[in-house]
């Protein structure tokens, strides 16, 4: 296109009457509870309320609910800044509560003579005040732990009781070692059966039976021994290959018999008590889920009918999270299965493998650490800013305007809904040549700048056009993409959600305030740190379609915070975080709910600056000394005043003491 027959001031006309711009039309909760899935991934913890504030039921369906926004309004008054991940131990005890539930429907459904016992794997969540919480709510289940380290270890030891009463008499405490193992890992765990544990060691290579024979004789105390076994069942997901020959842990079916065969030559069979597998965390179908109990099943009977002494059957983690909430196996976000249907599969298929065979079935044990822990963690945190594409043309005057800049007006002016597709292709045309003609000097920084302004215009108001198409062409379906915002969060996702980064894990993310306003702004979330990779640009979906390339949220308002929740974070995230750009350890509260509202149970403040320097070998003092020494010799110079410099010294002094993070009242909230 070029500019001949009509006059700019009658363009700019037919522009203001094509304005494509949005009608402003009622926002509703249900809108935003549909757009963010969140009945999906957080019934029945988390709703939206008649404010537009997410609310958290800690006790799910029953008890008190929280308004999340006043939560974290009340924190910040505490001085506890963002981000702060918030655990709701009630969620881990109802957690707890629903997998038992499961289990004592399947148990009587099926007639099962058999019991459940869950053991939590520390691994999901190491930290001491969640640990403590969960041994403490799950007493009344016998709730065990499993380990896969010497530190782990060391943790159960202490923090699991040895024995407990139930009903009858006394129970012990369920212990299972996995994990590689040298000679302290299985004399500490055969010690701890003094103490009263069921400690079961399980072998994950064959070399570990030798010595776990040689300490057991030296100790004089008999070994409880399990198997984990590598199935042919392929997992899914990307935990798929945790089964196979090709597996990391646990022995083939020739090196079980192996097993089986050296306790046997030693009289030691009777201490075969425990068959293991694990087929990958988050399985994402019930039907790998079922193939694996047959196959581990089958196994079982004919390691009974072999003479082991087996009581246990553990069928390790898997039991996955809803991420997504759509309920479907179509991808590794979600699942296509509840936690009632996985415990009846198990019980209905352990049982008819037993009734088969004759024998009695087994105590079964699960490792659901990824189903107990993930819910009970929040993670909330703000937005300190925002980059926009500009998306209103400059003023632009006839005479004195560069052609390229009065071709890019006209372009802009006469887009409508009958003639968009061409337009776009000319809009890009001209601004290539608004790049040529300024590389070759022809084109001002400033005409440049006019150039790129009017073809951002130009991509918006395509845009408010073709987003109510039903069909477009594949060329402006990058429109989109290129208009989206980027908003700079108060948050290291290197620190606070590896996974996401690490393995594309999605996480539900949204704004805990505000949703009964429309969200109008296409986002991606970009963090503090100084890594091309410490973004978040890929988001849930509904109906498991593939993950959104974006997340719609709400224009920033000046001089009002924003705060954003990413949730389902409880399990691993804390722990594998790692201190990209030194951010450290995020402010944690603990929220215990009672019938006037909630108290803050334990408060666990963030890493200052000079805690994660000093996990670089730096000495607060030597810092400190070593500036003194510079600003002294910059006095010497008279480079710095003596106030300067004393100023200088206090500030540095005081940051070392400080949050990681930005300070909330340093932003703009713009």
């Amino acid at each position: 296109m070029s500019i001949q027959n009509q006059s700019l001031s009658s363009l700019e006309n037919n522009a203001k009457g094509n304005n494509y711009q949005s009608s402003q039309t009622k926002w509703t909760i249900e809108e935003s509870e549909d757009l963010y899935q969140i009945q999906g991934w957080g019934d029945p913890y988390f709703s939206i309320n008649r404010a537009g504030h997410i609310t958290v039921s800690p006790q799910g369906d029953r008890g008190t609910s929280l308004d999340l926004y006043e939560l974290v309004e009340a924190l910040r008054k505490r001085n506890i800044e963002l981000p702060i991940l918030i655990r709701f131990p009630e969620i881990l005890a109802d957690r707890v509560e629903r997998l038992y539930a499961c289990f004592d429907r399947a148990i009587s459904r099926y007639n099962y003579p058999g019991s459940y016992r869950g053991v939590f794997p520390i691994k999901c969540n190491q930290h001491r005040h969640l640990v403590e919480s969960l041994v403490g709510d799950g007493k009344r289940h016998q709730l065990g732990l499993e380990i896969g380290s010497k530190p782990e270890l060391m943790i159960a030891l202490a923090t699991l009781n040895p024995l407990r009463l139930n009903q009858k008499d006394i129970q012990e405490s369920l212990l299972i070692c996995n994990g590689y193992k040298d000679k302290d890992y299985i004399e500490t765990a055969l010690l701890s059966r003094r103490l009263g544990y069921e400690t079961i060691i399980v072998v994950e290579q064959l070399e570990e039976l030798a010595l776990i024979q040689q300490v057991s004789q030296e100790l004089g105390i008999p070994p409880v021994i399990g198997v984990r076994a590598k199935l042919s069942t392929k997992g899914t997901g990307r935990w798929g290959t945790s089964t196979g020959d090709r597996a990391k842990f646990g022995l083939t079916i020739w090196q079980i018999l192996q097993a089986v065969e050296t306790l046997k030559s030693s009289n030691q069979l009777d201490c075969l008590q425990l068959l293991h597998f694990h087929i990958g965390s988050q399985v994402s179908s019930i039907s790998v889920i079922k193939e694996a109990i047959r196959e581990a099943a089958q196994i079982y009977v004919e390691l009974t009918r072999m003479g082991g002494n087996l009581k246990y059957l553990d069928v390790g983690g898997g039991l996955a999270v809803d991420y997504d909430g759509s309920k479907t196996n179509k991808n590794n976000a979600s699942k296509n299965y509840n936690m009632q249907n996985y415990a009846n599969d198990i019980v209905a298929e352990v049982k008819e493998a037993c009734d088969q065979a004759k024998i009695p079935v087994p105590t079964l044990v699960s490792e659901s650490g990824r189903a107990i822990a993930s819910h009970q963690g929040v993670l909330i945190f703000n937005v300190l800013g925002s980059s926009e594409p500009p998306v209103t043309p400059p003023p632009v005057a006839e005479e004195q305007e560069h052609i390229i800049i009065r071709n890019l007006w006209e372009t802009y002016a006469l887009i409508n809904e009958h003639n968009y597709q061409e337009p776009y292709h000319d809009a890009i045309q001209f601004k290539q040549e608004a790049i040529s003609l300024f590389n070759f000097s022809y084109l001002s920084l400033q005409e440049r700048a006019r150039a790129e302004q009017l073809y951002w215009a130009c991509c918006a108001k395509l845009f408010e056009i073709i987003k109510h198409q039903e069909t477009i062409n594949d060329d402006l379906k990058e429109l989109a993409n290129i208009l989206t915002s980027i908003y700079y969060i108060n948050l290291s996702v290197f620190q606070s959600t590896p996974d996401h980064w690490a393995i594309e894990q999605l996480f539900p993310i949204m704004p805990i305030h505000r949703l009964n306003e429309a969200p109008t702004k296409r986002v991606i979330l970009a963090d503090l740190t100084c890594d091309s990779d410490g973004k978040i640009s890929q988001f849930i979906n509904p109906q498991g379609q593939s993950p959104k390339d974006f997340l719609e949220l709400h224009p920033l308002e000046t001089h009002h915070p924003y705060y954003l929740g990413m949730f389902l974070v409880g399990a691993y995230q804390e722990i594998m975080g790692n201190l990209h750009n030194l951010f450290g350890d995020t402010n944690v509260v603990h929220i215990q709910t009672h019938p006037k509202g909630y108290k803050i149970e334990q408060l666990v403040r963030g890493d200052t600056i000079s805690e994660v320097l000093a996990q670089t070998q730096y000495s607060e003092e030597g810092l400190l000394e070593n500036l003194r020494r510079h600003t002294e010799q910059a006095l010497e110079k008279n480079l710095i005043s003596l106030a300067e410099s004393r100023r200088l010294l206090r500030n540095y002094e005081r940051g070392l003491s400080n949050y990681t993070y930005l300070n909330q009242d340093n932003d703009s909230g713009k």
